[in-house]
């Protein structure tokens, strides 16, 4: 028998059965052939194929062509809609909806603000959405594979079949919508490369949610809109200037925080019965959780991850996340993510070479591979990688309420030979060391997060003195709202590890950063990083005997909380964890059983405190005016005072003693007499120290001929810190 003009070519159908035919959508489905309307499907296992329309209106049976399970035939409709099957075999029947004769979800503009790297709703437009498209519930996939030859949506629904659902391909961007599929639907993208080799499944780069590891495939999120009842907070917060407002930060691993009995992980709506009041009653003011994007490796902390757009399956679904940052609102907590736009891990089933080139990551290694961490860097000067990560920034402030990102390794991407030698990294167009693309990347995903979020911040990691993080774009900055100030932490905690006996000869470790405090928007960070790899427990770096330990960290820590800039702890040096952090079990809450650790975490409530009601300890923390050196200079007795101020706010006087020999009578300079009140003594009983001091409070007497028109005895407890208040008249 003749073959028709309407009936297929051999070769198209043997490509489709094959899964290598360049176009489906312009074979499969509906199409008028010749004045003729011809419905082409690819169904394997059926024996039968029977076309309906969406009400239910027979239109003809389909003939096979191929026994794999293709069939074609001529259909009585007039114009496109889309079409039912009936298939059959001996096993029974079941119905198959035909994708091929919808029409396309994404429009001619989305085309082109995505052509043009400027889209900013990608995460609305790409990926996996349930949704009602031409009469019936479905799901709309969409991914960006410019050099695939082929991508198919795969899952256990169609049993991983890459033949079964190929994608309409558009300028690079690769959709399809298949009815029936909705919430829960596991998924992943099958790619053929541009060498016609099917590559390994590949997770969804927007999906919003992702199985728990091992398991890698992405999975079809719950559309329904999350009820946010934060509208008080998200009010108030617009309304803030950072800089000049109380910051107080808990870092935190969600996995490691606290552990249920078994051992296994607190669930997100534990941790905002468990985390949140606790973090509230100690008087932080903002929640930092370590990365909480999807990964498959745990001992990361989440630093290098798949899923950028998934909150973690470890403790439960994405609705789950956004009930915990509602609950932190509520109680007036912020919640900042720690954000990795640096680099990408190169596990198959993730961005590394995704469309089988070099695609999300540099193709030269010199700029695409980090070599501290065996990683992909991204491609910051390809527009579409740009704006994959700045719609990602956007994603976590819109669609989960965040309040700020610290972003990750800032320095890595700043700087073309970072880790490198040289031969090792490709100068810029100017032959320099600067990444430029990385900083216009920078610049850009900054200055959008602060012209759509009222109120929200972006935070740096950056640990060099590269000029202007924290500096607004039109002024050439990065557009940073802070730095992390990784010199104060490094130089302060170098100096409290040595024996009080030397501390004399080191009195500029304490100082020297003075110099440059006011050079950026600080945020003074004793993170998981110095309590990890070796390196011991804040507690475990004081010298001394146990006593004496204790006492320097709570020296210390008043010193941190009385010294310029925004303040960071990690999870369990609240309370003096002995042992360094392991992220695979909980930190040792018992140990608050004992005076020393329940002394410490009341000292950090009482700092906090202190740091939220005085104004002068926080409204200027990032200008010059609101700090005044009192006695820098006593390096032999390792004493240090210092004044807080801020406009009509009465002074605070900060002096510290880091030796472990009391002062009595200890002269210091003030700048107005009266009494002035001991809000702040580490040595206090309450803080299980040794209870001396000045009785609560020291009056400061007028004198003549100085400097500061008064002057203060003051008893200096061994290894304390004094924050004395003005309390005027």
């Amino acid at each position: 028998m003749s073959k028709e003009n309407w009936q297929a070519e051999g070769w198209e159908v043997e490509a489709v059965v094959a899964g290598r035919h360049p176009n489906a959508f312009a074979f499969l489905g509906l199409h008028q052939v010749d004045g003729v309307w011809v419905l082409r499907a690819f169904v394997p296992h059926a024996e039968t194929l029977t076309a309906f329309t969406l009400d239910g209106k027979e239109l003809g049976h389909l003939y096979p062509r191929h026994a794999a399970g293709f069939f074609e035939g001529k259909v009585a409709v007039d114009q496109p809609q889309p079409i039912r099957y009936r298939a059959g075999n001996a096993g029974g029947d079941w119905d198959v909806f035909d994708p091929y004769s919808f029409g396309p979800v994404l429009g001619p503009m989305d085309d082109y603000y995505i052509g043009e790297g400027s889209h900013l709703r990608l995460f609305d437009k790409l990926g996996a959405h349930e949704m009602e498209f031409e009469g019936i519930h479905g799901t709309h996939f969409a991914v960006w594979a410019p050099n695939a030859q082929r991508v198919s949506v795969v899952g256990p629904w169609n049993n991983w079949d890459g033949r079964r659902h190929p994608m309409r391909n558009r300028q690079g961007i690769w959709e399809v919508f298949i009815p029936v599929l909705g919430t829960g639907t596991i998924y992943k993208y099958e790619i053929v490369g541009p060498n016609g080799q099917v590559l390994p499944l590949k997770a969804d780069p927007f999906a919003r949610q992702a199985e728990l590891r091992p398991r890698t495939a992405s999975i079809v999120p719950d559309p329904t809109p999350f009820t946010w009842t934060d509208q008080k907070y998200m009010e108030e917060r617009a309304t803030h200037d950072w800089r000049r407002t109380p910051m107080s930060i808990y870092e935190v691993h969600l996995g490691s925080w606290r552990r249920r009995p078994d051992g296994s992980f607190l669930s997100y709506d534990q941790l905002a019965e468990q985390l949140v009041p606790y973090v509230a009653d100690m008087g932080y003011t903002h929640l930092e959780f370590l990365p909480i994007s999807e990964h498959p490796f745990d001992p990361s902390w989440g630093y290098q991850p798949t899923g950028l757009f998934a909150p973690t399956a470890r403790f439960g679904d994405p609705a789950g996340f956004a009930r915990l940052v509602n609950a932190a609102h509520e109680a007036g907590l912020g919640v900042i993510l720690d954000w990795v736009p640096a680099h990408f891990p190169t596990d198959a089933h993730g961005l590394s070479h995704f469309d089988g080139t070099a695609l999300y990551e540099h193709a030269d290694p010199r700029q695409g591979f980090h070599p501290d961490w065996n990683t992909a860097i991204y491609n910051f000067g390809r527009k579409e990688v740009s704006s994959f990560l700045t719609n990602n920034a956007l994603f976590w402030f819109e669609k989960f309420h965040i309040d700020g990102l610290r972003v990750d390794a800032v320095a890595s991407m700043l700087y073309l030979d970072y880790s490198r030698q040289p031969g090792e990294w490709v100068p810029n167009k100017h032959g320099g060391n600067q990444n430029l693309e990385a900083v216009a990347f920078l610049q850009r995903v900054n200055a959008e997060v602060y012209a759509q979020f009222p109120g929200a911040f972006m935070i740096a990691e950056e640990s060099t003195s590269w000029p202007g993080v924290s500096a607004p774009t039109f002024a050439g900055g990065l557009g940073f709202g802070f730095k992390w100030n990784m010199g104060f932490m490094n130089d302060t905690l170098r100096y409290m590890s040595r024996n009080p006996i030397h501390r004399r000869f080191h009195h500029n470790d304490l100082t020297f950063g003075m110099v440059y405090a006011y050079s950026e928007n600080f945020v003074l960070p004793l993170s998981h990083d110095e309590v990890v790899h070796g390196k011991g427990s804040l507690l475990n770096k004081m010298p001394g005997d146990d006593w004496q330990q204790f006492a320097n960290l709570r020296a210390y820590l008043a010193f941190m909380w009385g010294y310029p800039g925004k303040k960071l702890l990690f999870m369990g040096q609240e309370f003096a964890q002995r042992e360094e952090w392991a992220e695979g079990k909980a930190l040792d809450w018992w140990l608050l059983d004992s005076a020393p650790h329940e002394g410490m975490r009341r000292l950090v409530s009482d700092l906090n405190a202190a740091y939220r009601s005085l104004p002068a300890l926080h409204e200027r923390d990032c200008e010059p005016d609101g700090f005044e050196w009192v006695n820098a200079n006593d390096h032999a007795n390792s004493v240090l005072a210092w004044l807080r101020k801020a406009p009509g706010a009465d002074p605070v006087l900060v002096i510290t003693n880091l030796t472990p020999v009391p002062r009595s009578g200890y002269k210091v300079p003030m700048p107005l007499a009266g009494r002035w009140v001991e809000r702040i003594n580490t040595d206090a009983g309450w803080y299980a120290g040794g209870n001396t001091g000045n009785q609560g409070a020291v009056v400061a007497k007028a004198v003549e001929g100085r400097h500061w028109s008064a002057e203060a005895e003051i008893y200096l407890p061994p290894l304390a810190t004094l924050f004395l208040k003005f309390e005027p008249e």
